[in-house]
Formats: C-alpha cells, sequence, structure tokens
C-alpha cells in the first residue's frame, strides 16, 4: 500500500491498455458515462482497463476545473458528477448553471446560464448531483436537461450550450406549474437529482420542502415530458387519488393534503423494456404519522413503471408508515444474476437501514423472500403505527439492527460505562422502535441504528455485471428520533421532528465499536457476503485520544466515522474517495484503491480537498481519466481529473483559483453584527446544543462528517433562512426556537464561526 500527495508521485511510462470495445450488457458504454451512475441501470461500473493495481500508485493530475461561485459566494458543497458523452464532459455548477468541459484539459467549451427564476431559495446544504442526456436514434440532435434545485427543467443543445427554443417556454418549463392532479400549481419545488430519460421522454421528479410547515404540504408526482416540445404526456401520482391503486392505504382524507412522498434520489431505467424504478422518500412529516392514517403507498416504496406510458407495473413498500425518515436513499442498481442455477433480471434497493432489497424487475418477485415481522409500537398519541415491516433474508443485513449493548465502544471498562450512560439518555430497542417525545428529566427521543443517514444513503453500491458482485459503502452512526409538542398557534401538527443528530459517546468518541465506516462486498447470485472491510483508519482526534494511549489498539482498521463514498468500479479495482475533513488527520481526503476480489487497499492517493461528489471515469484520446468533485469551505470546489502519467498535463501548482478572491472580497463587504458577551454565549449554547453534531465545534463540520462548513456564511439573513427550513441532512428549527433564538444563533455562526 503507498501513501503519497499528487504532486511527489513519479512520473514513468504506463503499458498503456486500449479501451475494448467487448462491453457487457451494463456498464457505462464505449468508455463514456452516461448518468450519474454511469449507465441507465446505475451501476458505476465502466471496464475501462488502462488503470490497473499495477500502475495505479502512478496516478497523478491531468487537470483542475474551478467550479463557479454561488452568487458572491464560492461553493463548498459540490456534489456534481460529471456526464461524458460523444467526446465532452457536461456537468452542473453554480446556481443552476451547466458547463461543458473538454475531456482532456478541463477547458471550458460553453456555458449555459438560465434566466431569473422567482422560485424561493432552497436549504443550502443542497447541490445538484449530475445531469440527464437524450440522443435522436441518428445522434444527429443531443439534449442535455437539467432538473435544477430551483423547480425548473432546462432542455440545452449539447453542441452549441443554448437553451432548446422547441422546448417549454425557450427551453424551460416551471416544474411548480401543474403538480397536482386537478391541475394547481405548488408554491415551491426542487430537486438536487437528475432527471432520467427513457425513449422519446424525460421523466423528473421533485420534492417539496423537507420539514413541511403544516399537514398540508406538497406532494412528490413524478411526470413525464416529451423531449422535443416539452409536453405534459404523463403523470404518477406518488400518493394515491381516489380510484388509482394504493388509495385504500390512505385511510380517510389524509390522501388529500399529505405532502413529500416525491424521489429525492435518481431513478433507474431498464432500457430493454422501458421500465423506470423509482425510490419513493416517506410522507409528512417524517417521524410522526398521526395525520396519515394506514401504510400510505407508494411512500417508501420502489415503484416500477412503464416509461412510455406512466403505467404502473409493480411496486413493493420497504417501509410502512414511515416514522424513521428511512427513504430509500439511492438509485434502485439493475443487473443479472443466477440464482440456483435460474438466471433472473434483478434490481436492487439499498436501504438506510443497511438492508438489501432484490427483485425480479420485470414481475416484482423477491429474488429471495421477505418476511414481514412484527415490530414494536407507538405509544404517542394519535400514532398508528405499522404492526409489522418487511425483513428479507438474503443478503443479510449490512450492519446490526437496532439497539444493542455489544454494539457499544468498549475501549476500557470506563468508556463502556459512559457509552451506557449516554445510551440510557434514549428509548432503545429492535429495528423500528417507534420516535418518542422529549421528556423533560426523562429520555431525549429513541435510538435509531443505523441511522437515517445510513446505513447505505446516496452514495448508493456498484455492481460488476461480469462477477455479479455488489459493493456497497455503509456507516455506522445512530441518530435520535425524538418529538416535539408542536404550537397550535403556528401549525395544525400535533407532534413536530424533533432534532436529528448524531448521537455522540463518551469524551468526543463515537459511540459505537469499530469500524464506524466499512465497505462490503457481496455475491448476488448467492445473496451472501464476500468480504467486508474498513474505510481508512480512525482519524487523528481518536488516535490522540488521551483515553486510549497505551492500549495498543489497531486504528488503522477502524474506518473514517460518518463518511460515505460513492463506489467507482472498473476492471479490476474498486475506487473510494474518503470524505476526510480535518487537515492532518492519518488518511485526510483520500482516494483510495481496492482490489475488488480481496477488498485488499493497493494504493492511496491524496486528493487536494474532501471529495464532495462521486467519481466518474472515461475514455479520451488513448488515456483514462477519473473525474471526482472536491470542496470544503477553506477550499472552493473544483473537478479534479486523475490520469497515469502518459496523458497530458494541464495544471500547475501554483496556480492559485480566483474563485477564493471572490471569498475575500465578500467577506470583507459583510456588515458583522455586534454581540454582546451575553449574547455570545447564549448563542454559543444554542450552537453546542443544536448544530455542534454536525457542524463541529468550530462551524467546520466533524471529522468525517457531510455537513458543510460555515466558513462563508456572511449573511445574517440567509443563515437564518436556513435555520427555519432546514436542509437535506439538518431538520428545520423552527418549531423548536423562538424567534429571537434564531436570529442569536445566526449572528452567532456568522460573526464567531464563518472565519471572520
Amino acid at each position: 500500500m503507498t501513501t503519497r500527495p499528487l504532486h511527489t508521485l513519479l512520473l514513468v511510462l504506463s503499458c498503456v491498455v486500449s479501451a475494448s470495445n467487448g462491453f457487457a450488457q451494463y456498464g457505462a458504454p464505449d468508455g463514456e458515462w452516461h448518468t450519474w451512475g454511469g449507465d441507465a441501470g446505475f451501476t458505476r461500473y465502466s471496464p475501462l482497463n488502462q488503470i490497473t493495481a499495477t500502475n495505479v500508485t502512478e496516478l497523478q493530475v491531468a487537470w483542475r476545473w474551478q467550479a463557479l461561485p454561488l452568487g458572491n459566494r464560492p461553493d463548498s458543497n459540490m456534489k456534481s458528477t460529471p456526464l461524458m458523452v460523444d467526446g465532452v464532459l457536461y456537468v452542473p455548477t453554480g446556481e443552476h448553471q451547466v458547463v461543458a468541459l473538454d475531456p482532456g484539459s478541463g477547458q471550458e467549451l460553453w456555458r449555459y446560464t438560465p434566466p431569473p427564476h422567482d422560485a424561493p431559495p432552497r436549504g443550502l446544504s443542497l447541490g445538484s448531483r449530475s445531469l440527464a442526456v437524450w440522443q435522436s436514434q441518428n445522434q444527429r440532435q443531443t439534449r442535455i436537461f437539467h432538473n435544477t434545485l430551483d423547480g425548473r427543467l432546462l432542455s440545452i443543445d449539447a453542441r452549441t450550450g443554448l437553451a432548446d427554443a422547441d422546448f417549454g417556454d425557450g427551453g424551460v418549463i416551471d416544474l411548480r406549474e401543474g403538480l397536482y392532479p386537478d391541475g394547481s400549481d405548488a408554491d415551491s419545488v426542487g430537486s438536487s437529482s437528475p432527471a432520467a430519460v427513457v425513449g422519446d421522454m424525460v421523466v423528473v421528479q421533485v420534492v417539496g420542502r423537507i420539514t413541511a410547515a403544516n399537514t398540508t404540504a406538497t406532494p412528490g408526482h413524478i411526470r413525464a415530458y416529451d423531449v422535443r416540445t416539452g409536453q405534459l404526456r404523463w403523470r404518477f401520482n406518488t400518493i394515491p387519488q381516489p380510484g388509482e391503486t394504493g388509495h385504500e392505504s390512505w385511510h380517510g382524507d389524509a390522501w388529500s393534503y399529505t405532502g413529500n412522498a416525491g424521489v429525492w434520489s435518481m431513478m433507474s431505467v431498464d432500457p430493454e423494456t422501458g421500465y423506470i424504478y423509482l425510490p419513493v422518500e416517506a410522507a409528512s412529516n417524517d417521524f410522526y404519522g398521526g395525520h396519515r392514517p394506514g401504510n400510505n403507498l407508494f411512500a417508501q416504496s420502489l415503484v416500477c413503471l412503464d416509461g412510455r406510458t406512466g403505467e404502473l407495473v409493480w411496486y413493493y413498500q420497504l417501509t410502512h408508515h414511515g416514522l424513521w425518515d428511512y427513504d430509500p436513499p439511492s438509485a434502485p442498481i439493475l443487473g443479472d444474476v443466477t440464482v440456483n442455477g435460474r438466471p433472473i433480471k434483478t434490481v436492487t434497493q439499498l436501504t438506510k437501514q443497511g438492508l438489501s432489497f432484490v427483485f425480479d424487475r420485470e414481475t416484482g418477485e423477491p429474488v429471495w423472500p421477505i418476511e414481514e415481522r412484527p415490530v414494536p409500537q407507538s405509544e404517542v398519541p394519535g400514532e398508528l403505527s405499522s404492526l409489522t415491516q418487511p425483513f428479507p433474508s438474503r443478503p443479510e443485513p449490512y450492519l446490526s439492527l437496532g439497539f444493542h449493548e455489544d454494539d457499544l465502544i468498549d475501549f476500557t471498562p470506563a468508556l463502556r460505562q459512559e457509552a451506557l450512560a449516554i445510551a440510557g439518555q434514549y428509548v432503545t430497542g429492535p429495528l423500528y422502535t417507534p420516535p418518542t417525545p422529549v421528556r423533560e428529566g426523562g429520555t431525549q427521543g429513541t435510538w435509531v441504528n443505523p441511522g437515517y443517514q445510513g446505513g447505505s444513503n446516496w452514495n448508493g453500491g456498484a455492481f460488476d455485471p461480469e462477477t455479479g458482485h455488489m459493493y456497497v459503502p455503509l456507516r455506522k452512526a445512530p441518530m435520535i428520533a425524538s418529538l416535539g409538542e408542536a404550537d397550535a398557534a403556528q401549525t395544525d401538527w400535533r407532534y413536530l421532528r424533533g432534532r436529528s443528530i448524531f448521537i455522540q459517546g463518551p469524551q468526543g468518541l463515537p459511540i459505537m465499536r469499530p469500524p464506524w465506516s466499512l465497505v462490503t462486498a457481496t455475491d448476488m447470485n448467492r445473496g451472501q457476503h464476500v468480504w467486508s472491510t474498513n474505510i481508512g483508519p480512525a482519524p487523528a482526534s481518536v488516535q490522540s485520544h488521551p483515553s486510549l494511549q497505551g492500549l495498543d489498539l489497531d486504528f488503522d482498521s477502524m474506518g473514517y466515522p460518518m463518511i460515505r463514498p460513492s463506489p467507482l468500479l472498473t476492471s479490476e479495482l474498486l475506487f473510494l474517495a474518503e470524505a476526510g475533513h480535518l487537515s492532518g488527520d492519518p488518511g485526510g481526503p483520500m482516494f483510495r484503491a481496492y482490489d475488488k476480489q480481496s477488498g485488499e487497499v493497493v494504493a492511496e492517493i491524496e486528493l487536494p480537498s474532501k471529495a464532495s461528489g462521486a467519481p466518474m471515469t472515461y475514455w479520451y484520446q488513448g488515456h483514462q481519466y477519473i473525474v471526482i468533485a472536491v470542496a470544503t469551505a477553506e477550499h472552493p470546489a473544483e473537478l479534479v481529473a486523475l490520469a497515469l502519467p502518459s496523458a497530458p498535463r494541464h495544471w500547475s501548482a501554483d496556480r492559485e483559483p480566483a474563485v477564493i478572491e471572490i471569498r475575500s472580497q465578500q467577506r470583507q463587504a459583510a456588515t458583522e453584527p455586534e454581540l454582546s458577551s451575553e449574547e455570545e454565549e447564549q448563542g454559543r449554547q444554542l450552537f453546542a446544543r443544536y448544530c455542534v453534531s454536525c457542524h463541529g465545534d468550530d462551524g467546520n463540520g466533524v471529522s468525517g462528517g457531510t455537513a458543510p462548513g460555515l466558513g462563508s456564511q456572511t449573511e445574517v439573513e440567509s443563515v437564518t433562512a436556513m435555520i427555519r427550513r432546514g436542509g437535506v441532512e439538518m431538520p428545520a428549527l423552527e418549531s423548536q426556537l423562538t424567534d429571537g433564538e434564531i436570529e442569536l444563533l445566526a449572528e452567532y455562526v456568522v460573526t464567531r464561526l464563518a472565519g471572520r
């Protein structure tokens, strides 16, 4: 195993192996990368084989491209994965813009900036993950579709970078318009995930507010538009209307006002059948379902539609009457396996619970039995939780389910006792123990393990069509599911979602036994795990912890806490980009290559900054490239392209990114509010209670965490809005804090934590 900074890697000639055109049925086609997952089935697999186990340590930076700023500040949380189509890279960036890049140099070819839009701003932690592409049968027309954070569907001519004037209103469709089945409009929608293309249809998902202000909320119905004209072709109601399949699962009139039940993640497509697979999120709100009695189809279900007509083909509800924010987090993965001698075309849905549901993707029949098991029942007034939940028999769970004392940290007897005391603050039990209210002087909510940020999350897994092996990155981090009684003067919810934070362990250590992050390989032909290994070593804060000195611990096998890297598979290798944050941590922002047969790390390559997006790979002019987005508050977002030394180099280490200057100017121009010492202490206490577990004491994030750093926040108003409405991984605090407390917390963030 070799570790070295990229700028010090030796230049040596490599043995260039040509990209093969003999591709399997699945995987990124023809050395390109056409979706976030490489292909329509989201395998995240490419058969390219120039970069191998013998030369991967020679990778170096071939080029770097600075992301566009977000208005007057740099992007510090870029999640974009570029597409590579017909020899051009396409990436979403900045404020809903799309840029085309030369794959060999990173040079900008064109930039599309959409017209202004009157939509309210979305959560600050959101970032567009990728784009969608459509090509006519004669390949004379290519369109790039961008499903934007501000609720628009953009159609762009891939060759010119101009809006497609024949599509919608000058290349734009406002996705708020006509969202409801009666044709009425929504107030605010958006998406961080790309649309999907099925033939000549572009299928679009939207989500409303993460935490709805009231029981009447925005639904996430799915719509398909003609790729040439933008005309609406079909709609699928994720909350079934009267007369539609699943309507009876919404008791009373809950179907008429409940919202969410959209698709947060990516949708996969089977080009052979035209079927599209939807991982549908929970209905509002995540932790309390007293206002939506019933099983609530199609919330938290895997739904298969005929992408040409929108007709329902089959569905399977993965969580009944969801109360734990256990949305299907990632794109369903398509692949072919052979089970007991029988070939099966499968679709696999990974879950935050650390479960893997595998179906015949044409019929919806489970490949292995799924058992409905009794689960604990809610004692919260008005709540009617489901009596049972589904548990797949194979593959076995990737993680321990629910609360078990043996899972707690046990480096020393003292640490174990402290961990038990911390666990005693929560209601504990098996998986699907319902959320509970915070009680003064009593329990502080329910222990949820795996946490609702994974287990698996939007990073998903990767599937090797040559071997039938699935590779799944996971993290072990329990979370709190708590409820707070709502103020009837402000909302008609009876209970609101409470604090959504990771449960911290004793003395700043993780509360679970290591490994805290791991990747597992599963033989999907047998439904059995083949190997599992940690992702990276323990962070420096753990290795230097006073309570752990002299214990002869194997820190290298502990895994970096709470990371969730997206996998990339090639002919020989599995790549994972560790999202390490703290400078000086062992492993830092590492890009690792694993032998996919054994799980052995064969190379560690230091990236310029923390990986923030999912990697992709492509072939261009005789060279294989790997591109990944990196970003932190201290290192504005950029794409970094890696290649072997034989590839042309278009990057100089002494080139200073101009976007850093934009950030500095913005900070100098900001007006700094003044805080008295008493107000500062109150702000610090609020931050410690509600924010520190994800953003860290200094606001720069916790080791390996994914919450964005707060260093670029210079406007009290924008931080106030963020606190009120929440984000993808952040609860809205509007119901828990007074207006004065929200403003005080925002001022504390800007004046004391934004690095000014």
